[in-house]
C-alpha cells in the first residue's frame, strides 16, 4: 500500500500502538498502519492526534489480542475530534505550534552540541590534565592510552572500599517502610539519587551494609556501567558495587572518570545475556589518577559546570514542551483566538 504526501500515518499494533507520523513524501506503507489523507490542515491534526493524550487512552482502551494487541481501522476513524472549520483560522495555530515546535528543536539542538563538548572535554581532560596543571607537563603511555606523566594508574581498590549491595527479604515487613533510601538501577538516572521507590527501616539495615554519603554507586550487572552518587546515606541492592572513597580522592573525579570509562566497564562484563562484573573483578578496574587532589578537584568542576548548563537547557526544552500542550488545548478548544494573528 502506498500513502501520498502530506497523510497521517497511526500504527494499530504494540508496542507502536498510537504513534501518529506525518508523512513528507509517498512511503510504501505495511497493513498495520491506518492512513489518513486529512480535509483539514494535515499538520494540524497531526499535532492534535500526535500530542493527544485521549486518543492513545481511547486505543488502549480498544485494543485486542495477547501476542500482539492491537486495534481495528474502524476503532480509528471512529475517533471524534473538534477543529475550527475555517482553513486561515487552521494556518494560523499551525504557525503558532510549528513555532514553539522550533523553538524546542533548537533546544534539543542545544543540548546535543553541549553533550558532544561534554564528551569532546572528558577526553581532553583525561589525557592532558586539568588547565592549571598543564604547563610542562609530559604524558606517559599506559595500557588505558596517554596521560600526564605525573598521574597513577590505579585499580579502584586502590581509591577506596568497595561494597557489593543486598536486599533484606521482602517478606520480612518489619524491614521495609522505613527512612533509610533503597537504591536499585532504576533509581540511577543522574549525577545524584534524587528519590527512590523503596525505603528500609532500621530493622532491615541489619540485614544491609549502610553506605555513606557521597558513595559512588555503579551498576555492574544487567544495565552495566550506570552511575551516580547518592546525596545522603543508603543501601543499594546486589546488582550496584559502591565505591567509598578515601580522603585524598574527590568522588566527584571518580563519578566522571568511571563515566568516560563506562564502555570499557561494559567490556569486562563480556557479551552475554546476563553480563555481570563481580566484585573482585570490578576492584581491578584501572583508571587514571592524579596525584593532587586539587587537580582531581578542578577536573571535576569544569565538568560540573557543563552538565548544569545541559541541565539548563533541557530545563528550557521542558519548558517549551508544556508550552506547546498548554497552547494545542487552548488553540483546539478556542479558548485563545487567533482572530488578529497576522502571518
Amino acid at each position: 500500500i502506498f500513502c501520498p504526501e502530506e497523510s497521517i500515518l497511526i500504527s494499530r499494533v504494540r508496542p507502536t500502538r498510537g504513534a501518529v507520523v506525518l508523512t513528507d513524501r509517498k512511503y510504501a506503507i505495511s497493513s498495520a498502519f491506518t492512513i489518513i489523507k486529512p480535509k483539514i490542515n494535515s499538520r494540524l491534526l497531526f499535532y492534535f492526534l500526535a500530542w493527544n493524550k485521549k486518543f492513545f487512552e481511547y486505543l488502549g482502551n480498544l485494543q485486542k489480542g495477547t501476542s500482539y494487541p492491537s486495534v481495528k481501522e474502524s476503532d480509528i476513524l471512529d475517533f471524534e475530534i473538534s477543529f475550527p472549520e475555517d482553513k486561515v483560522e487552521q494556518q494560523k495555530i499551525v504557525y503558532i505550534l510549528d513555532n514553539i515546535q522550533n523553538m524546542i528543536r533548537v533546544q534539543e539542538k542545544i543540548i546535543e552540541k553541549t553533550k558532544e563538548l561534554k564528551k569532546s572535554m572528558m577526553a581532553d581532560l583525561f589525557k592532558y590534565g586539568g588547565p592549571s596543571f598543564r604547563k610542562g607537563r609530559k604524558l606517559k603511555k599506559t595500557e588505558i592510552g596517554e596521560i600526564p606523566e605525573n598521574w597513577e594508574v590505579v585499580t579502584i581498590k586502590n581509591i577506596g572500599e568497595v561494597v557489593t549491595g543486598t536486599t533484606p527479604s521482602t517478606l520480612v515487613k518489619d524491614y521495609w517502610n522505613g527512612d533509610i533510601p533503597f537504591v536499585t538501577p532504576t533509581d540511577i538516572t543522574k549525577k545524584y539519587v534524587e528519590n527512590t521507590e523503596r525505603y528500609i527501616s532500621q530493622k532491615g539495615l541489619q540485614k544491609a551494609r549502610l553506605l555513606p554519603k557521597d558513595s559512588i554507586l555503579v551498576t555492574c550487572i544487567a544495565s552495566i556501567g550506570k552511575i551516580s552518587i547518592t546525596p545522603k546515606p543508603c543501601i543499594s541492592n546486589q546488582q550496584i558495587n559502591a565505591i567509598i572513597c578515601k580522603e585524598n580522592i574527590d568522588n566527584e573525579y571518580i563519578y566522571y572518570v568511571m563515566n568516560h570509562m563506562s564502555d570499557r566497564l561494559k567490556m569486562w562484563a563480556g557479551q552475554t545475556t546476563s553480563p555481570i562484573v563481580k566484585k573482585s573483578l570490578f576492584e581491578k578496574f584501572i583508571l587514571p589518577l592524579p596525584k593532587d587532589k586539587n587537580e582531581q578537584r578542578e577536573i571535576a568542576e569544569i565538568l560540573q559546570t557543563i552538565d548544569q548548563k545541559i541541565e539548563i537547557e533541557q530545563k528550557k526544552k521542558a519548558l517549551y514542551e508544556e508550552l506547546f500542550r498548554t497552547m494545542l488545548n487552548k488553540l483546539m478548544t478556542g479558548e485563545i483566538k487567533v482572530d488578529n494573528l497576522k502571518i
